[in-house]
């Protein structure tokens, strides 16, 4: 395991700050790349965005309710439907 250096960075008036060019070429940002910013605990981190479209969107539908559920319930209770107006009709 790498044992961590510590860089510093001071933040200037419109609240901004240099990320050192050893990193920017480590974590390749280049102008114009997003960042993310997350609060793990006591500590701010700084997340490149994903370059790779899947795995920018993994995760992101989380708890969201399947549309293959959705579909496999909508057809179920269509063929209850179904069902009931042929016993009826």
């Amino acid at each position: 395991m790498e044992r961590s250096k510590v860089m510093q960075a001071k933040v200037s008036a419109k609240g901004w700050v240099v990320i050192p060019a050893v990193l920017r070429k480590r974590y390749q940002l280049h102008p114009g790349t997003v960042v993310e910013f997350r609060v793990e605990g006591e500590k701010l981190v700084i997340v490149p965005e994903h370059s790779d479209p899947v795995e920018a969107l993994f995760g992101k539908l989380a708890g969201w309710v399947s549309l293959t559920e959705a579909l496999l319930e909508e057809r179920a209770a269509e063929l209850e439907r179904e069902e009931t107006d042929l016993r009826v009709g």
